[in-house]
């Protein structure tokens, strides 16, 4: 971007725009998703996409560059929860976790390959190779059909058992199913006539359960330091003698294959299972890291702190993908009946990125005043958040959306402390 003659205040606004973009987007998503579902708003984010690459690759001055970073951040500030929701209303419930998991792992995966290419490509080129995906996505849009949850929402009830036939097959026998998404959701709309207060009714009593695992689960990794370790991941594999570039992808290598392994694994061993033990790696990480920050300034073992570093950021990087990198939006997607689930990702994605922006603005001070109480600060948030999981978080492996939903807003769960 030299040739655009960029200030200081130019480039930290391009940086910090997206952030805004992410905000604005978790604020329309839920009211969007619903009101012209689940399809058209991916026609839209699409648009988004392309137009904000091309807006960036053919930018003359600075204007532009962020209003393209700007519409990116729209875009992705309401996909990062319409792609679960999406995903989960129409999987069959066996594949449901699977599913969701390889959208989040291949949205790692473009990022990284994306990164990579950076080293080698100009960037107004790069952008215009930002479109394609998009642009390869938009006429497939054609052929894919409704979510029939919320086709039974809005009042297409005729429309149910034809997508999911599309969905399953000619010559599969979706009546059963057909009738519990159609029963539930004529619950879900006897009890919004009753009680209709939009944006609000979500924070109902019988709500709060739910509420309260949803937004707890997606804050933990940014509040347990992922955006800390992002940031500081360059300086880790400069201290080795390794470039920022090779230790960017080989993160991002190690987080690949912790997504791989958590998509194999979360319709078998559970998402209950995975959280804990993704949670607890993030533990290790971040507690490894602050001593490898305490040995450094003690001046210990001088050789080996910078491999601990190094293991401490893989270990960190590898339980995020394997985990927490999917699963809290998954979770999230599944628990929310139909009447509440545009609110329900309108606040989930408020939290995420308030949280993400929160730990941002506050790292470099955090460092400032103790490097090690940092890390130790980011463990003991990870510590809390394993705690939590194994205390009040059920498992809804192998349930269908409706009894998943009714467990969690018609009776206390079972296997959950919080009554």
């Amino acid at each position: 971007m030299k040739d655009l003659n960029l200030s200081i205040a130019d480039y930290s606004l391009f940086g910090s725009i997206l952030t805004v973009g992410l905000i604005l987007g978790a604020l329309i998503c839920g009211k969007l998703t619903d009101l012209v579902g689940r399809v058209k708003t991916i026609w839209i984010t699409n648009i988004l996409f392309v137009i904000g690459w091309f807006a960036i690759a053919f930018a003359k001055g600075v204007w532009l560059l962020d209003l393209g970073r700007l519409l990116q951040g729209i875009s992705i500030g309401i996909s990062v929860y319409l792609g679960p929701v999406y995903i989960t209303e129409i999987a069959p419930r066996n594949l449901r976790g699977a599913a969701s998991s390889f959208a989040q792992l291949f949205a790692g995966v473009g990022i990284s390959v994306f990164y990579a290419l950076g080293t080698i490509v100009a960037w107004r080129n790069l952008a215009i190779l930002g479109c394609i995906p998009s642009l390869m996505v938009l006429p497939l849009l054609f052929f894919i059909p409704e979510s029939p949850r919320w086709l039974a929402k809005v009042g297409r009830e005729m429309e149910v058992e034809a997508v999911l036939l599309s969905l399953r097959g000619e010559k599969s026998d979706v009546s059963d199913e057909a009738a519990e998404i159609l029963e539930y959701t004529e619950h879900v709309k006897q009890q919004q006539d009753i009680d209709d207060r939009g944006f609000f009714k979500l924070f109902q009593r019988k709500y709060a359960f739910s509420l309260t695992i949803g937004v707890v689960l997606i804050a933990l990794p940014q509040l347990g330091g992922l955006n800390g370790y992002s940031f500081y991941t360059d300086s880790i594999f400069i201290s080795t003698g390794v470039s920022s570039d090779f230790g960017f992808i080989s993160t991002s290598v190690v987080q690949m294959f912790g997504g791989i392994l958590g998509t194999v694994l979360v319709d078998v061993s559970g998402r209950r299972t995975l959280l804990l033990v993704s949670q607890a790696g993030m533990f290790l990480g971040c507690l490894t890291t602050a001593i490898s920050f305490f040995l450094k300034e003690n001046h210990c073992w001088e050789t080996g702190t910078p491999v601990l570093a190094l293991f401490s950021v893989m270990v960190y990087f590898g339980s995020y993908g394997s985990g927490m990198g999917s699963i809290p939006w998954i979770i999230a997607s599944e628990i929310y009946p139909v009447d509440v689930k545009g609110a329900a990702g309108t606040m989930c994605n408020l939290v995420s990125s308030i949280s993400a922006w929160l730990v941002a603005y506050s790292f470099s001070y955090l460092l400032q005043w103790s490097s090690t109480g940092t890390f130790l600060m980011f463990a003991t948030v990870a510590g809390l958040g394993f705690v939590f999981i194994a205390k009040l978080v059920p498992e809804t492996k192998g349930k269908s959306l409706e009894e998943i939903q009714s467990l969690f807003t018609d009776s206390p769960p079972q296997d959950s402390t919080i009554f």
